[in-house]
């Protein structure tokens, strides 16, 4: 969609989607063809393509402080490397190693700190930002950076064809036709500080992490719980820290992934949580596909993004709501006066994670 947020927030408001035919690899045989493949992301020797999705991710970035401690989120990092070896072609055996993001991208920006990787499936980087707020509310840090990534390569399309989790058309959150996911690949870079830095630093912030959630529903290693459980568990720890009430949200960010089963469960959970309140939601997966590892990061920004404009973007995709999305997810963007965003995230094994984001 594009390589900076102001253009991804106008794609999104537009109701583009980048979900388009797969040529990066033969997909005939898969029971989707389509994905939200970055143009011109292509391998390059024995490198996997994550050095090239980290360097349009920080060409033009804000200096980051060497002292900055670094997580980063991915479910499968330079996994296209991989693949390499299974063919003969040269590959450094270093990329396909999650361990090994983190010095990649501390090398890339000169960090002196170093840092960890955090793979909790969809869920990473969302837990990698809780992480983070976590560490700097408690004094651990004052300036922290989330860095999170995954792409789209065969390895992982075809895993997830094997599912039969993927969608043959640009999948549709939240629609009553919906049939499955669409992938999507991406990256993000959340500099998190706290206010005495901020200031120091003369930063102006974006936003704030007022409060963070983490359950697992222990039900099904791909499906998640029915009733929502697991994600009610995690959206009240977030709400319980933050001491923010479910009265003072006036929007959500859904993980909204166009499965069945996901998209019944989120709105299942959010209806226990807001009860007869009626809160907009929407998912940026058909715009922008799922991002895997990447997905809770770009939609932070895409949250912070939102409580800044005080505009809900449409839902992508959707055009018949399920019945339980009504007066829930639209269409069209939708003006809404608020401080306060819920964004939240779940993945295979059970893992649900959830954020509340404010204005600064």
């Amino acid at each position: 969609m594009s390589d900076s947020l102001d253009g991804l927030w106008q794609g999104l408001l537009a109701g583009n989607t980048a979900i388009r035919p797969v040529n990066r690899f033969p997909v005939k045989n898969y029971s989707a063809q389509v994905a939200a493949c970055i143009k011109d992301l292509n391998p390059s020797g024995s490198r996997s393509m994550l050095h090239a999705l980290l360097d349009r991710l920080f060409n033009n970035w804000c200096p980051v402080p060497p002292d900055t401690f670094l997580i980063t989120a991915t479910t499968k990092s330079g996994i296209d490397n991989l693949e390499k070896v299974s063919t003969g072609k040269p590959s450094d055996i270093q990329d396909m190693l999650l361990s090994s993001l983190p010095a990649i991208v501390s090398e890339k920006l000169g960090l002196t700190r170093g840092g960890f990787n955090i793979s909790s499936a969809c869920a990473s980087s969302t837990i990698a930002v809780a992480q983070a707020a976590a560490w700097i509310a408690s004094g651990c840090a004052d300036v922290v950076l989330v860095c999170c990534l995954d792409m789209v390569t065969e390895f992982i399309f075809s895993g997830f064809s094997a599912l039969r989790a993927l969608s043959p058309l640009p999948c549709r959150p939240f629609d009553r036709d919906r049939n499955g996911l669409s992938l999507g690949e991406g990256a993000a870079a959340l500099l998190m500080m706290s206010r005495e830095r901020a200031n120091q630093e003369h930063r102006i912030p974006m936003g704030t992490i007022e409060g963070w959630g983490i359950a697992n529903d222990a039900t099904h290693i791909t499906a998640p719980a029915r009733n929502g459980c697991g994600l009610v568990q995690a959206i009240s720890q977030a709400m319980h820290g933050s001491e923010i009430s479910a009265d003072e949200i006036h929007a959500v960010s859904a993980h909204g992934t166009g499965t069945i089963y996901n998209d019944m469960m989120e709105l299942t959970a959010f209806k226990q949580i807001f009860e007869n309140r009626k809160v907009p939601v929407f998912s940026i997966k058909g715009a922008i596909g799922h991002t895997l590892g990447a997905a809770g990061g770009i939609e932070v920004a895409v949250g912070m993004k939102t409580l800044s404009c005080q505009v809900v973007p449409p839902t992508i995709g959707l055009t018949n709501p399920m019945d339980e999305a009504l007066g829930w997810v639209g269409t069209e963007p939708i003006s809404f006066p608020g401080e306060y965003l819920l964004t939240t995230n779940s993945g295979f094994g059970g893992i649900n994670a959830a954020l509340i984001l404010g204005k600064p």
